[in-house]
């Protein structure tokens, strides 16, 4: 049997268990199971012949390698940064490694001892990042195949609710951390280039300069700037494309209505609140606004934030209780994020029937006999339910198809790495087709960047 040990059996990781369980007769597979809750762990193996579900700390050395030495390929599912430790014990004993996480730059320098063992450390392999990298990679190398010149580069995605699960005003449900989304876009101004030029948002000015996209089947869709546009621009080969764009997806309108909540300043993670734990969300909301006598926090946020009475912006606002006395916040020295977080996760979490949605989207342009072209790429992923949702599925699919590929010995270049070659994007691709996961490519005439997706 070739054994697998996969770190962590959270959310993400339903989709990725249950593949390789599926596959482990035909494959000769054993998947032990790791995580802190030897309950969770027990829940995704399904009594499974093949699996061995364990109470696994990561911080426990002696377990860890014990494991890892077992194992020929390790899957970790960790947070980011518990990766590099694994990561250390793959290399001393010589073990493949798959993650869906960012190559950290602690990451980066394990590479030349990774090529020296000969051992694949696969990274970013997720959905974004990772079907991302492929589904571009894909289209890129097909256009300069034929000879094409990469000029425009847009890549966009998001993680929604399903249309027929999507039952509040925001059009949003939290399919993904609640955190992240709370703190998206912090951290720096966000950064691309466009026409030639670079640009620049800063946080306070993100949420209101959005982009316009269409989804045959689901309608409009609107896209903020991702906080570095160019990280990638590089890796995909698009050091002369004269734009170079990514963003976040979602329902137009929510971007307009989340700005007011940054400009308020519930999205301040830097302080601490005092009396957090026994204010009212209506307190809470009141804490923002400047003191007067007589005028309502209704009255006086309206005013400020210039919200008309008939503006859907302000039901939005209504719908998520932020002018509620009797609920309490709770939280003992929260900071603001964190109190917004509580209020949104009341509001927002996926109900037992409801499904999440995933969306995808590239604009690439480029020249080819000097005739200006563009391929746009959009995949839709719908989740089946509350464990095997889009989000897990996308994700973790992935991860387990790259692994199984190593085992297989289909995957071979050593080093920290990324799936952004043909011999590695090309199956993984193919392979979740079967699983739902499909992009449809379609050729459009050239507009150039056109944030409102309209003709010039």
């Amino acid at each position: 049997m070739k054994n697998i040990l996969v770190i962590g059996a959270g959310r993400s990781a339903s989709s990725l268990i249950k593949y390789l369980l599926d596959h482990s007769e035909k494959e000769q597979l054993h998947i032990t199971i790791g995580d802190l809750s030897l309950a969770l762990a027990e829940q995704k193996t399904k009594n499974h012949k093949n699996a061995t579900a364990i109470a696994f700390d990561v911080f426990n050395e002696d377990q860890r390698k014990k494991e890892i030495q077992k194992a020929s390929v390790v899957i970790s599912m960790l947070p980011a940064h518990l990766h590099i430790e694994v990561a250390k014990d793959c290399i001393t004993y010589k073990k493949h490694m798959v993650t869906a996480s960012y190559i950290s730059p602690a990451m980066q320098e394990l590479d030349e001892a990774a090529k020296a063992n000969d051992l694949i450390f696969m990274n970013e392999v997720g959905l974004d990042p990772g079907i991302d990298h492929m589904s571009a990679m894909k289209v890129l190398d097909e256009i300069r195949d034929q000879g094409g010149n990469i000029i425009l580069f847009e890549s966009f995605c998001g993680g929604l609710v399903a249309p027929e699960s999507d039952t509040n005003l925001w059009n949003y449900k939290f399919t993904w951390n609640p955190r992240n989304v709370v703190l998206a876009g912090q951290g720096g101004a966000a950064k691309f280039i466009q026409e030639g030029t670079y640009k620049y948002i800063p946080y306070s000015k993100l949420f209101r300069r959005t982009e316009f996209l269409e989804v045959e089947g689901y309608g409009r869709f609107e896209a903020y700037a991702n906080r570095d546009s160019l990280k990638y621009r590089s890796v995909y080969g698009l050091d002369d494309a004269l734009t170079c764009y990514r963003g976040t997806i979602r329902r137009v309108g929510y971007s307009r209505a989340w700005d007011i909540l940054v400009q308020l300043g519930m999205t301040d993670d830097s302080y601490t609140i005092d009396n957090s734990e026994d204010m009212s969300y209506r307190e809470f909301t009141n804490s923002f606004l400047p003191y007067h006598p007589t005028d309502t926090v209704e009255i006086k946020l309206r005013a400020i934030q210039k919200i008309d009475q008939d503006d859907i912006i302000w039901d939005k606002l209504v719908e998520l209780d932020l002018f509620n006395p009797a609920k309490k916040v709770g939280l003992v020295k929260a900071t603001p994020a964190q109190i917004l977080e509580k209020i949104l996760a009341e509001k927002w979490a996926l109900q037992p029937q409801d499904k999440d949605m995933i969306v995808m989207y590239h604009k690439i342009g480029y020249e080819l006999h000097g005739e200006k072209k563009q391929i746009d790429a959009t995949m839709v992923c719908i989740g089946d339910d509350q464990t095997y949702t889009a989000m897990a599925k996308t994700v973790g699919l992935p991860v387990a198809i790259t692994a199984l590929k190593i085992i297989n010995k289909e995957i071979t270049t050593p080093g920290v790495q990324l799936p952004i070659h043909r011999a590695v994007y090309q199956p993984i691709l193919k392979e979740l087709e079967r699983y739902g996961v499909v992009f449809k490519e379609t050729a459009v005439p050239y507009l150039g960047y056109n944030p409102l997706n309209v003709k010039n």
